[in-house]
């Protein structure tokens, strides 16, 4: 294991410039404590690397066009290629995550190094300047281990030598001269979990209970000042969804249970501290989810806002309506939302008929896709259209900036928003890393495995969680499908598999375009003959009697090279010890 400033050097480039901590030539490693608003600067650079103000990137909305539930239109982009098995070295979508991510570990590291960061008085208050030094020590180990989690959980997989391997682990700051590159390797995915439970475990010892105002001892340091920053709280929950990835079938080949344990007990202490000390401040687990808040009350973990901008609504709507539709959903998706009493489509009981395959359908599919027939409504009010769409004519797949699907996301826009009004209504947006909906899966999922749905052994049964998400409220506010009973959740529990299974579709929906579809195949260990399926569209065919009938047609057929994502070919290049994820071969040196 490599550990140091060369890793980075030898991973980054241009890191010279990038990485730079000394431009002025005043400060150096040894005077660094008599410069503190630099040192604190370490990480506050790392939070800046690791915002994401929009679910629109490679690594939310378009990642799920990676998988069979969504379709970029363009065939030149790069997620398009990847989907189709058509990409190359040169346009890896992924490479600039690697980068960032390590670049973040750097600054972490910077500030850690022999706790310069954690002596250094930094405000005249001993009081104040005592919590601020430990919020920020906290918040060093809590950054790191939080970008060593996304590297494990977007590059680790399976080698080309057949080992589970993880990430280069990047614990500490050493002189470029100290490390020997040729002894950078990948270590095993169990290293690397047990880096980032080490890693948040020294978080813990100094990070505040919550960034809430009613649990901090001085407001001007803690509480609501660091909202978007960690605490003790959000890095509970980082546990919990490392134990997760680590218990999943595809890195447990040993099915160690006590990963499942610890995955069901880390999120129902993060679950308990939203029903209990958030649910006396406003929070309900069963009022509707609200993607445009940047005081979202279901985030344990939540980005900076953007500015406010209309990219989501440009990008998702039809060119009709002053949009783009870059990405849109598929038939695929709009087949996994159940009936509005519960059962799936393909279930005789549902009363699913499929030439009139949007009626009755569960609240979510109404909040979530925009269909033939559908409106947009301002501001969700029924009846104050903007819009109607018509997939049988003027929005129809195919025609310029339409889409290929026949469907367009109605998911993360502002129904405000409309590019014809004379002053046209643009919202911040912001991202919620981890929220109350993360802490019910991961509870859910882990729970089952330890003792079936219906075990209460931590205080909640894994049914009565996915209820929890089943009986909520729809992002528009219609009551959910499950508000007074929810006969197929009760028949899905009378065994683990079947709620697995439940389960697993249970996610897809609820998040869909949210970036977790293509992690959570792969964790699940789902075999690419499984996931390499047809992509269909909706045919939606006007009659001469003024009828319409639905029919469906694939787009494309899946061609992923690997359940895994490659490693960047640039670093594979440079450092000779790396091996490569199965599948990508040709992307390793030659």
């Amino acid at each position: 294991m490599m550990t140091g400033l060369a890793v980075l050097c030898l991973l980054l480039p241009g890191c010279e410039s990038v990485l730079d901590p000394m431009p002025n030539g005043h400060y150096t490693d040894e005077n660094l404590s008599e410069y503190p608003t630099k040192l604190r600067g370490f990480v506050d650079k790392a939070y800046s690397l690791a915002n994401v103000e929009t679910y629109q990137s490679n690594e939310y909305i378009y990642l799920d066009c990676a998988t069979e539930d969504g379709v970029l239109t363009s065939p030149g982009a790069a997620l398009r290629k990847f989907a189709q098995g058509a990409i190359n070295p040169s346009e890896d979508p992924f490479d600039t995550f690697w980068e960032r991510d390590y670049q973040g570990i750097y600054y972490c590291n910077r500030f850690l190094k022999d706790d310069k960061g954690l002596n250094t008085q930094y405000l005249i208050s001993h009081e104040a300047d005592s919590l601020l030094r430990h919020n920020y020590q906290g918040d060093a180990f809590a950054l790191r281990a939080w970008f060593t989690y996304d590297l494990l959980s977007k590059f680790g997989g399976v080698d080309l030598s057949g080992n589970l391997s993880g990430v280069p682990i990047i614990d500490g700051y050493f002189e470029q001269s100290e490390v020997d590159p040729a002894s950078w390797k990948r270590p095993s995915f169990d290293e690397c979990v047990r880096q980032i439970l080490k890693d948040c475990d020294k978080a813990l010892e100094y990070l505040p209970v919550a960034n809430r105002d009613w649990l901090a001892v001085n407001t001007q340091v803690q509480g609501a000042c660091r909202w978007q920053k960690f605490d003790k709280q959000s890095v509970t929950a980082l546990k919990a969804l490392t134990y997760l990835l680590w218990a999943s079938d595809a890195f447990n080949p040993q099915q160690d249970m006590s990963r499942w344990e610890n995955a069901a007990r880390y999120a129902w202490e993060a679950m308990q501290f939203k029903l209990n000390e958030d649910g006396s401040h406003g929070f309900n687990p069963l009022a509707a989810y609200d993607f445009l808040d940047p005081n979202n009350k279901d985030a344990l973990l939540i980005s900076r806002n953007s500015g406010k901008t209309a990219t989501m609504e440009t990008s998702q709507y039809p060119n009709d309506f002053r949009g783009s539709a870059t990405y849109t959903p598929s038939q695929n998706l709009v087949d996994a939302f159940p009936m509005a009493n519960g059962y799936p489509i393909s279930d005789a009981r549902s009363g699913y008929d499929p030439q009139h395959p949007f009626d009755g359908r569960d609240p979510r599919f109404y909040a979530a896709i925009f269909y033939h027939g559908a409106t947009a409504d301002r501001n969700g009010k029924a009846g104050d259209v903007m819009y109607t769409f018509d997939m049988a004519g003027k929005d129809k797949a195919g025609l310029q900036k339409n889409g290929l699907t026949n469907y367009f996301l109605k998911k993360h826009l502002y129904m405000g928003w409309n590019g014809s009004d004379q002053t046209v209504q643009t919202m911040p947006r912001c991202v919620v890393y981890i929220g109350w909906r993360d802490m019910v899966f991961a509870f859910a999922e882990a729970a089952n495995r330890v003792g079936g749905p219906a075990d209460d052994r931590f205080g909640l049964s894994a049914r009565d969680a996915l209820a929890y998400v089943r009986s909520r409220a729809s992002y528009d506010g219609k009551p959910g499908l499950g508000a007074s009973s929810d006969p197929y959740l009760d028949e899905c529990a009378a065994s683990w598999e079947a709620f697995e299974q439940l389960l697993r579709n249970e996610r897809r929906i609820e998040f869909c375009f949210e970036g977790k579809r293509f992690s959570d195949l792969t964790r699940w260990g789902v075999p690419l003959s499984e996931r390499n399926v047809p992509v269909y569209r909706a045919e939606v065919t006007a009659e001469a009697d003024g009828s319409v009938s639905y029919g469906k047609s694939p787009v494309y057929t899946l061609n992923l090279r690997s359940p895994y994502l490659p490693i960047p070919y640039v670093d594979m290049q440079r450092a000779a010890g790396l091996v490569q994820n199965e599948g990508w071969s040709n992307w390793s040196r030659q």
